[in-house]
C-alpha cells in the first residue's frame, strides 16, 4: 500500500490522476481526515463538513486531469479545492440565512396589524408588474388595461384597435401563463 502523499506507482501523488478509481480511493483514505478537519473548522458543523469533504473528492475526481504533481502536492491541491468548497458552502449558508431572516421579518410584518393590506397590495403589484413585463406586447398592454384600468374586453379592443376575439385570446393565454408562473413562484422554497 502506498504511504500518504505517494501515489500507487511510487512517485509522490502520481497515482491519483493515473490510477483511476483506486487512486481516488487511496487519496480519500489518506486525505479525507485532513479535508474534513479543515472544513469542520471553517463551517462549525459536522454534517456540513462531511458534505464538504464528499464534494471535495467529487470535484477532485471530476477535475483530476488538472492535477499536476510537478506543480504541487496532492494534499495542497485538495486543500485548494477544499477552500473553494468551503467558500461555496459559506456563501450558500449566508444566502439561506438572509432568506430566513427576510421570511421571518415579512411574516412578523404581515402579523403587525393595521396597514398590512396596503403593504400586501404593493407587494402584489410589484410581482404582477414584473410578470407583465415578461409577457411582452401586446399581452402586457392588454392585461394592464384589464387589471389597472378595469376595462372590459370590448373597451380594450376598441382602445387598441384590435378584434375582440384577438383580445379575448390574448387575455386567456396570458392569464393561463401568469397563473402557472405565480403558482410556481409561490411553490418555490
Amino acid at each position: 500500500m502506498a504511504s500518504p502523499g505517494r501515489g500507487l506507482v511510487g512517485r509522490p501523488d502520481a497515482g491519483f490522476s493515473t490510477d483511476g478509481e483506486e487512486g481516488l480511493a487511496q487519496a480519500y483514505r489518506n486525505y479525507a481526515p485532513l479535508v474534513f478537519t479543515v472544513a469542520l473548522r471553517a463551517l462549525h458543523d459536522r454534517q456540513a463538513a462531511s458534505d464538504a469533504t464528499q464534494e471535495v473528492f467529487i470535484r477532485a475526481w471530476r477535475f483530476r486531469s488538472g492535477y499536476d504533481p510537478a506543480a504541487g502536492s496532492l494534499p495542497g491541491w485538495l486543500l485548494g479545492i477544499t477552500r473553494n468548497v468551503v467558500s461555496d458552502a459559506l456563501s450558500a449558508r449566508l444566502r439561506r440565512d438572509r432568506l430566513d431572516h427576510l421570511a421571518v421579518a415579512l411574516g412578523d410584518h404581515r402579523a403587525a396589524g393595521p396597514g398590512n393590506e396596503a403593504i400586501e397590495a404593493l407587494a402584489d403589484r410589484v410581482v404582477l408588474d414584473a410578470e407583465l413585463r415578461m409577457l411582452g406586447e401586446p399581452q402586457k398592454s392588454i392585461l394592464e388595461l384589464a387589471f389597472y384600468e378595469d376595462l372590459t374586453h370590448q373597451e380594450i379592443a376598441k382602445r387598441l384597435h384590435m378584434p375582440l376575439g384577438t383580445v379575448k385570446s390574448h387575455i386567456r393565454r396570458s392569464l393561463t401563463h401568469l397563473r402557472s408562473r405565480l403558482e410556481a413562484w409561490h411553490a418555490a422554497p
